[in-house]
């Protein structure tokens, strides 16, 4: 790692090459982790959303992806999803999930780790589906999108009460309505606000950037990839999407996250060489994450 000042590091590729290890020849899916993606709404964009997070997940590794969704979503989905597992949940009327003990139990059975809140919208009950899962699971979880709206209109010390593992993946608006620092304050002193938000709550925050922040409280690992062909709608859920997948079969820490945020990084940035800027789409990072691994181990 490039040091940059006491306990913040630049990362680089050979830091991070343990985390894509080659795979034991007798190895099975379920070493590689179950993984659950619960989010969506009756809106196609969020179907796309989660198609996009899923195979992402699939791309960086996991072993199985499970997608819960508002059953109302179903049909919608359906026909993006190829390897993944679909897992559907009471919605009403308008297509929003609906709380229901049993439903969530089942769905969540045998995860590994979970993502949450992609493509879910402001469903009247994601706030209460959200406090369950803090309160009643000890996995890593990964709150991203309409999943941090909801956090950011809770009590955040529920953070310091869960067993879970808790990954917040914020851009900088996402992060000014947890934090309650304007987005001008957060620019001003990106680093030392993530680090004191992680190290208050307890979690490991990703704060979204053209330098990603990642930080426990205690140490700050700065990802210096990306290019602006990412800047487009659902870049940021194939990002929590590598995520999930990583947690599947690697420790809950900054470096695993770090090594998320890298891969997703340098995918992107092969994607623009060969669909420009301008051009590419959210869905071309997923193509490149195969070629951004083989790099990665071969630093």
């Amino acid at each position: 790692m490039k040091k940059i000042e006491s306990n913040t590091y630049e990362i680089e590729s050979q830091d991070i090459k343990q985390t894509f290890a080659y795979r034991k020849s007798d190895s099975h899916k379920g070493d590689y982790g179950y993984i659950g993606i619960l989010g969506g709404n009756i809106n196609f964009q969020g179907a796309i959303k989660l198609a996009n997070m899923s195979l992402g997940a699939v791309r960086s590794g996991a072993g199985v992806v499970r997608i819960i969704v508002p059953e109302r979503i179903v049909n919608f989905i359906s026909p993006y999803l190829l390897e993944q597992t679909i897992f559907p949940i009471s919605s009403n009327e308008q297509g929003e999930m609906v709380f229901n003990e049993k439903e969530i139990k089942e769905s969540l059975k045998k995860l590994k780790t979970l993502a949450i809140g992609m493509g879910w919208g402001s469903g009247k009950d994601n706030e209460k589906i959200l406090k369950y899962v803090l309160e009643n699971y000890n996995f890593p979880l990964v709150i991203d999108a309409d999943g941090l709206n909801t956090l950011s209109n809770t009590n955040l010390e529920i953070l310091n009460k869960t067993n879970c593992k808790v990954i917040l993946t914020p851009h900088l608006k996402e992060f000014e309505r947890l934090s309650k620092h304007s987005v001008e304050e957060i620019k001003q002193n990106k680093i030392e606000l993530a680090k004191e938000f992680a190290k208050k709550y307890n979690v490991i925050l990703l704060l979204k950037g053209n330098v990603t922040i990642v930080t426990d409280g205690n140490d700050v690992y700065l990802v210096k990839r990306g290019c602006p062909g990412m800047a487009t709608a659902g870049s940021g859920d194939v990002l929590s999407g590598i995520l999930a997948g990583l947690l599947g079969y690697n420790e809950p820490n900054i470096l695993t996250i770090s090594a998320g945020a890298y891969l997703a990084g340098m995918a992107g940035e092969l994607a623009q060489e060969k669909y420009t800027d301008i051009s590419m789409k959210a869905s071309d990072t997923i193509q490149f994450i195969p070629e951004a691994i083989k790099n990665i181990r071969n630093s």
